[in-house]
């Protein structure tokens, strides 16, 4: 995928080089040179010194080609003008903005604009944001867990929810079945159909989609 993060403080730049390692095109854009090099030479991207929502900038960035687009400034103000502009005016299919006023988040939702207001799981959750589409995370407890929705993929059909268990990690904690919804034992086995929700660690996400083979 190609995506433009606008914003190279520490959720930025933490973000960039994590999706740059799973193989994706980065492009950073930042008005602070000095910023830009807190990448570090192992970075692979591309990065561009501007204001995150100026027309051009953006476009040298390369958003008309993007599929992922992440404002995470320092400025709510200025995070969800760029994301609007990225999805309204670009129409860039997957935006995502950070907002640090919890009161603003709703607000923004509202007008569009997909929030994430939480330092601790910002990274990652951001980067499964504009990644996957697999996982429709439902609601966070705290700032360390989330609960995700998911459709069991073929493969773990027969298997059982042991295998789907990370200690301290990932644990399945319901199971929709026929309209019915339980809690399942350890053994308790997967059938055609079964839509999981499973409660899994911020920094785990990745490992979930390996287990689930979404990645």
């Amino acid at each position: 995928m190609r995506i433009v993060i606008v914003g190279c403080g520490r959720v930025g730049s933490g973000l960039a080089r994590e999706l740059s390692l799973l193989g994706h095109a980065i492009c950073v854009v930042d008005p602070d040179p000095e910023r830009l090099e807190r990448l570090g030479s192992s970075f692979k991207g591309q990065t561009v010194i501007g204001i995150g929502f100026d027309r051009g900038v953006l476009v040298r960035a390369g958003i008309e080609r993007s599929d992922g687009f992440a404002a995470v400034t320092p400025s709510d103000e200025i995070n969800v003008v760029a994301a609007r502009m990225a999805s309204q005016v670009f129409q860039v299919p997957k935006v995502v903005a950070r907002v640090y006023d919890p009161r603003k988040s709703e607000t923004y939702r509202r007008l569009g604009v997909l929030t994430i207001d939480q330092v601790t799981w910002g990274i990652h959750s951001i980067a499964d944001m504009l990644v996957t589409g697999e996982l429709d995370t439902m609601f966070s407890l705290g700032s360390e867990v989330q609960v995700v929705k998911a459709d069991l993929p073929q493969l773990l059909i027969g298997r059982s929810v042991k295998e789907l268990t990370v200690p301290a990690e990932v644990s399945v904690i319901s199971i929709e079945r026929r309209g019915e919804t339980f809690l399942p034992a350890e053994n308790t086995l997967f059938e055609h159909s079964d839509v999981l929700f499973v409660a899994v660690r911020a920094t785990s996400m990745g490992r979930l989609h390996e287990l689930l083979a979404l990645r």
